[in-house]
């Protein structure tokens, strides 16, 4: 699939790190050093504009190491950039450590996945079929 890209940036293209990579990363592009102080958050530019086809989604995730290792994530995970957004693709990250950590220019801050999505059409009804499943959620089926 080909996707219609601007870079403004002064970094390279988003690109797969692995040959089965589902997402690819996304790198801050500054100006100067961002702090991000505890539980603040902050949208960091990436200079990236995309057009994705009708049908189709980005969307911006965390990168695991940054959660793991420093309590760094995207806060609205994952964020959506719909297929007629035309702006520039930000990320906003929360700090959830209790340590400033300073975001560098080119830093790999996220990564983006592109996938597919339909739309629905709502069919209301005054019942829904029984499963076995049924009403449970939110632990109904154990620890174990």
């Amino acid at each position: 699939m080909r996707i219609q890209i601007v870079n403004h940036s002064h970094h390279p293209l988003p690109q797969y790190a692995t040959e089965l990579s589902a997402g690819m990363d996304l790198r801050a592009n500054l100006d100067t050093p961002l702090t991000i102080a505890p539980l603040q958050r902050v949208l960091v530019p990436t200079g990236l504009y995309i057009a994705l086809p009708a049908g189709w989604e980005a969307q911006v995730r965390p990168r695991s190491g940054l959660a793991l290792k420093r309590g760094i994530t995207v806060l609205n995970a994952p964020g959506t950039i719909d297929a007629d957004y035309r702006g520039e693709v930000g990320v906003i990250l929360v700090n959830l450590s209790d340590q400033p950590f300073t975001v560098e220019d080119g830093e790999r801050v996220a990564q983006l996945v592109v996938a597919c999505c339909e739309q629905v059409e709502w069919k209301p009804v005054e019942v829904l079929d029984d499963t076995e499943r049924g009403v449970g959620g939110f632990g109904h089926s154990g620890v174990k």
